[in-house]
C-alpha cells in the first residue's frame, strides 16, 4: 500500500530484539534512565542511545530531563496497548521466550500494562464489569463505554468520571492480556481503578517490576467487588 499509516515502520522499530527490550522494560510506566534502559536490554550505553533516538525519532518514546539526567518513558498508553497486543500475539502464535523465572508466576497473577492492571485478576475484573452489564460497546473513542449502572458503581467506589472524561484518552479500552489472552480494561478508568486499589492498600508494586502484589485482603475484596455469577 502506497498511500496510508505506515505500520512497516513502526514494526521495524519494534522488532528489533534490544528495542523490544526496551520497551517492555518500559511498561512498568516508570521512567527509566538510558544506562538503565542499556542494562535491562543487555547493551552499551553508546548503543542504547542509537536505539532511544530512534524510539523518539519514531514517536514511541517521550522523555524528560531533571539535572544532568534524561529520563524515557513510553510516548502514551496507546504504545503501551500495542506492545501488550503484541505479546498476545506472540503468545498465541507459540512465540515464547525459553527462560522463565520465579516472576513468571507472579507476572501472570498480577502486573502493571503501562498505568493499569493486567494479569488474572484484571481479567476477572473485566469479565465481572461485562457480565453484570456495566459496560457496553460505543463509537466513543476506544469503543468502550459505560452504561448507567456502570457509572453508578464506578463513582459509588470513588472515581470522579467528570475528571476521567476531561482526560485526553478513551475512558475504556479492551486491552488484550498477554498472559490470559483474553481482555482486561484499559483506558483512563483502568488506571483509575488501579490507584484505588493502591489506596485501599489491596495490591502493592514490587520495586524495579512490573510485578504487582495483592494482599489477602485485596482478594477477598476484589473478588467481592467484581463478582463473577457462573
Amino acid at each position: 500500500m502506497k498511500d496510508g499509516p505506515d505500520i512497516a515502520r513502526i514494526g521495524a522499530l519494534i522488532g528489533d530484539p534490544a528495542r523490544a527490550n526496551i520497551l517492555s522494560a518500559l511498561l512498568s510506566g516508570k521512567a527509566l534512565t538510558a544506562s538503565e534502559l542499556a542494562a535491562e536490554a543487555g547493551i552499551t550505553g553508546q548503543t542504547a542511545s542509537s536505539h532511544l533516538k530512534k524510539l523518539m525519532e519514531g514517536g514511541l518514546l517521550a522523555q524528560a530531563k531533571q539535572g544532568r539526567h534524561r529520563y524515557f518513558t513510553l510516548a502514551d498508553a496507546d504504545v503501551g496497548a500495542t506492545l501488550e497486543a503484541l505479546m498476545g500475539l506472540a503468545a498465541r502464535k507459540g512465540h515464547l521466550r525459553t527462560r522463565t523465572g520465579p516472576k513468571d508466576p507472579a507476572m501472570r497473577a498480577a502486573r502493571v500494562c503501562y498505568d493499569h492492571l493486567a494479569g488474572h485478576m484484571a481479567v476477572r475484573m473485566f469479565d465481572s464489569l461485562q457480565s453484570r452489564g456495566f459496560l457496553e460497546v460505543t463509537t466513543e473513542p476506544g469503543g468502550l463505554g459505560l452504561t448507567a449502572s456502570g457509572e453508578a458503581f464506578v463513582t459509588g467506589f470513588g472515581i470522579d468520571l467528570s475528571d476521567l472524561r476531561s482526560k485526553r484518552r478513551p475512558l475504556c479500552r479492551a486491552c488484550l492480556d498477554w498472559s490470559e489472552r483474553r481482555d482486561h480494561l484499559a483506558g483512563a478508568l483502568g488506571a483509575a481503578l488501579l490507584v484505588q486499589f493502591q489506596k485501599h492498600d489491596w495490591v502493592k508494586r514490587e520495586t524495579g517490576s512490573r510485578v504487582v502484589h495483592i494482599s489477602p485482603k485485596g482478594e477477598r475484596d476484589l473478588k467481592a467487588l467484581f463478582p463473577i455469577h457462573s
